[in-house]
């Protein structure tokens, strides 16, 4: 699946410092069909969870945005 990151997300990945491996490796392993979708991971290096919500088209994964989700702390 061929990963697409918006200019919006590329700019939270820089303020929020999340690299981009990271989202790329989280949305490799998700098994997502094609329409909106938000995930929420707990992340190693991360305080918080983080919250990607991407879009999938045919074979192709646009992240839309991705911020720390801090509404809650990891556990």
């Amino acid at each position: 699946m061929k990963i697409e990151i918006s200019r919006h997300a590329r700019r939270r990945m820089k303020l929020y410092a999340i690299p981009e491996s990271m989202i790329r490796r989280i949305l490799s392993n998700a098994n997502l069909q094609d329409g909106e979708h938000e995930i929420v991971r707990a992340v190693a290096g991360l305080n918080y969870p983080l919250k990607i919500i991407s879009v999938v088209k045919k074979d192709t994964a646009t992240v839309i945005t991705t911020y720390p989700l801090k509404k809650r702390r990891k556990k």
